[in-house]
């Protein structure tokens, strides 16, 4: 893999990352931009202790534009793009509209016994292009692509970890407008959080409570108990296994996690690199067939969990040394041209009601395999 790092014309850094090392990457982007201009900032809500971004400027953010005004595309025949190069494998840019951006700053505390909590909404904020392909889907690479758009992954969690402020870094993919996806270029995103999110904060506690309870890690504990079971797996390699979880929120959901517990995509060992590609390639095939060969390719979320990268863990919760990356791989269709959406009992009241079983979901994951 060459990794090449370059600016564009407001400033912004884009890095290319290509399969071959006789890859050169000189073009400029010749665009007359003003700097870019991102005010974030990050509210404390005192009643669920929890962090909310606030980002004004990113309803300016681009919306649906036409396939030859895709702004992930390459620049050309005078057509300048977000990429100034006329070909890429992978190319990964700070995102114009971030909604985490800037060097971290001391917390406020305003309002009757200090409880309006904020503070810049430190970070940095990605767009990584899987191919130069704007009608390919990330299930369209072959593995060679596929392995390439994971060390980009690994490359850039490393890097935004020494990001000022970043205490989490968060690698995921929107696909489908039925998402809220407003690019159709194959494409993702990468987070950096300068908190530990919500949900994996839950999870540290639930990893400490499990310890002190039962006993032992309890990510290692819910893989062997869905390997016992069995009945939900999915797929099995030497080094992934993916499995519907027991408790599955979303109508087709699937976990992916390597057989040795590492913390984050860079404890991963090669020979579970080496078999990813394969393993997530099969997985998200499955997916686009769950609905007949013919359907609309399926919407989906992607999303890595990776530990936090802070080293003192808050007061009840577990260490990061604990955690499990895994990735999570779930649709919003439950069926043929209908969306399970976060209604009353889910969006109010985070209560999640699932239409179909977890077990007849792994089924028919399983009945569609390649």
């Amino acid at each position: 893999m060459k990794k090449t790092s370059g600016r564009l014309a407001d400033g912004r850094e884009i890095v290319y990352y290509d399969l071959h090392d006789d890859a050169v990457r000189t073009a400029a982007d010749r665009r007359p931009m003003p700097a870019m201009e991102a005010h974030a900032q990050a509210r404390h809500d005192p009643l669920l202790d929890e962090w909310v971004g606030v980002t004004a400027h990113r309803n300016a953010r681009t919306y649906h534009p036409p396939a030859d005004e895709c702004p992930l595309c390459p620049s050309r025949d005078g057509r300048m793009s977000e990429i100034p190069e006329s070909d890429y494998d992978v190319a990964v840019f700070e995102n114009r509209f971030p909604s985490f951006h800037g060097a971290p700053g001391p917390q406020r505390a305003d309002g009757p016994a200090g409880v309006f909590r904020q503070m810049p909404g430190a970070g940095r904020c990605e767009v990584v292009s899987f191919t130069s392909d704007h009608r390919a889907s990330f299930a369209d690479l072959d593995e060679e692509q596929a392995r390439l758009v994971l060390d980009v992954w690994t490359d850039r969690t490393a890097e935004l970890s020494h990001v000022p402020g970043v205490e989490q870094v968060y690698c995921f993919e929107n696909r489908g407008e039925e998402i809220g996806v407003t690019l159709s270029h194959p494409h993702g995103q990468i987070y950096g959080y300068p908190f530990t999110t919500p949900r994996t904060a839950r999870m540290l506690r639930s990893l400490a409570e499990h310890a002190a309870g039962p006993g032992g890690n309890l990510f290692e504990s819910l893989v062997a108990a869905e390997r016992a079971a069995g009945e939900r797996i999915v797929l099995e390699g030497e080094h992934w296994i993916a499995f519907v979880p027991h408790a599955a929120r979303w109508p087709y959901e699937v976990h992916l996690h390597p057989t040795s517990r590492v913390p984050d995509l860079l404890g991963l060992s090669e020979p579970a690199r080496a078999e990813f590609p394969g393993i997530y390639l099969e997985l998200l095939r499955r997916f686009d067939r769950l609905f007949g060969e013919t359907a609309v390719r399926t919407p989906y979320i992607a999303a890595w969990h990776q530990a936090p990268f802070g080293t003192d863990p808050e007061p009840g919760l577990a260490s990061r040394a604990e955690f499990a990356l895994h990735l999570e791989l779930f649709t919003i269709r439950r069926a043929p041209g209908k969306l399970k959406f976060l209604a009353g009992s889910e969006s109010g009241m985070d209560v999640f009601i699932n239409d179909v079983p977890p077990e007849s979901a792994a089924a028919r994951l399983r009945e569609v395999a390649s």
